[in-house]
């Protein structure tokens, strides 16, 4: 089955919120694709807090999932949102093995 590696960012300056929506389309999304080398993407806010955002990339299989977190990709990743964020966004990773998938 497949693998998704999960991006949870909490926006906690809200004047930050559309600067980031942009940036995460526009830059983000399609920069880490590419680099983690991801089968597809798909982003989300919440419709519960908006000021979380959701990013998942969606792969083979769990070992290509478990090769991200120690990746030079995933490094210099971190060190763009970094710079571009500071402490105005914060946020944590997933790594989800697929159980079981119902319809497309």
């Amino acid at each position: 089955m497949s693998a998704c590696f999960m991006v949870r960012a909490q926006v906690v300056d809200p004047s930050a919120r559309e600067a980031f929506d942009r940036w995460y389309q526009d830059d983000h999304l399609p920069d880490a694709m590419k680099t983690f080398g991801a089968n597809g993407a798909w982003r989300g806010w919440s419709d519960i807090d908006p000021s979380v955002h959701y990013a998942v990339y969606e792969f083979d299989d769990i070992a290509q999932v478990r090769a991200i977190p120690e990746s030079a990709g995933l490094k210099r990743l971190v060190k763009d949102f970094d710079a571009a964020w500071g402490k105005k966004v914060v946020r944590t990773r997933e790594m989800l093995s697929v159980v079981q998938r119902i319809g497309g």
